[in-house]
């Protein structure tokens, strides 16, 4: 039966943690002009609040909600077990790079004019990077790679945040409506939460027509998408690691498409999976897990 006070209760303190950060971050320069916390490097009070905050309010809502409604510590989602998981967790390690690369490849196909043959961006890091002795492609080639490699577990302390509330709790708890419903209202809801973000330039920037409208919508189509997916790991795996793992994955290669543009590209599009041409592979999984899951052929 479908608990309305608690997943009021949880909601509540998932948008109120995290937005409440999210305006600390307005109030001191917003993400373009965030001051800095460590002198002469990229790591600003944003980003500190960002992972440590505002990526962590549902995993916080997830335990208040439980303090205060009593409803115990069951079904944590948090028990680890490869001998049933590891299909779930190997997915969720390798699917979303692999989904991330091919949407990239379909926005450039779509769009040849904003892929750059000669990586002249990345060619003009390589001394930095101490990568003299490879060309760009072959970097760019081995940057890939190893991201599909080690991005999942390296940014799991991270996602585990957002998965531990969004997951292992409000999925659950939707359950009742429907496996259909339950995944496509959470991630609606985990779009939404993201809406303050996309506000100060996150994803898409600023500049764009439709601002920040569109990018309000592109990015309910994005969290919908992937949001089935993670969840559909979550439960079928019967724990949130692979969720977790999926969502690090793909931070962790969302960005690779951009080591190949030859100018700024409308990211609304592409070619990162938040743009909705690089979200297309997520969006056809997606589409796939919901019919076999109103069919009763998926183990959610």
């Amino acid at each position: 039966m479908l608990n309305k006070k608690r997943i009021g209760i949880f909601l509540l303190f998932a948008f109120g943690i995290s937005w409440s950060i999210g305006l600390v971050i307005f109030l001191t320069g917003k993400l373009e002009n965030s001051p800095k916390v460590i002198p002469n490097t990229g790591i600003t009070l944003a980003v500190v609040l960002l992972a440590s905050g505002y990526m962590w309010g549902p995993a916080v809502a997830n335990v208040l909600t439980r303090l205060v409604t009593k409803t115990g510590w069951k079904n944590l989602f948090l028990k680890p077990s490869l001998k049933s998981q590891w299909r779930y967790i190997f997915a969720g390690w390798f699917l979303p790079g692999i989904l991330t690369v091919v949407g990239t490849a379909i926005f450039f196909l779509i769009f040849p004019g904003y892929y750059d043959p000669e990586l002249s961006f990345l060619n003009e890091q390589l001394p930095a990077f101490g990568a003299n002795s490879f060309s760009a492609l072959q970097f760019a080639l081995l940057q890939t790679f190893l991201a599909l490699l080690t991005s999942a577990p390296i940014n799991a302390l991270a996602t585990f945040g957002e998965e531990f509330g969004w997951r292992a709790f409000l999925l659950p708890e939707l359950i009742p409506l429907g496996k259909r419903k339950a995944l496509i209202i959470s991630g609606v809801i985990w779009g939404i939460w993201h809406w303050p973000v996309i506000l100060m330039g996150h994803n898409y920037g600023m500049i764009y027509t439709g601002y920040p409208w569109l990018g309000f919508l592109a990015t309910v189509w994005f969290t919908v998408s992937i949001g089935v997916v993670f969840g559909w790991l979550a439960i079928a795996g019967k724990s949130v690691w692979p969720a977790v793992l999926a969502h690090g994955a793909l931070n962790g290669l969302a960005s690779i498409g951009t080591l190949f543009l030859k100018r700024p590209s409308p990211m609304l599009l592409g070619p990162t999976p938040a743009g909705l041409i690089g979200c297309i592979p997520f969006t056809i999984l997606a589409i796939i897990i919901l019919a076999k899951a109103k069919n009763q052929e998926i183990p959610i």
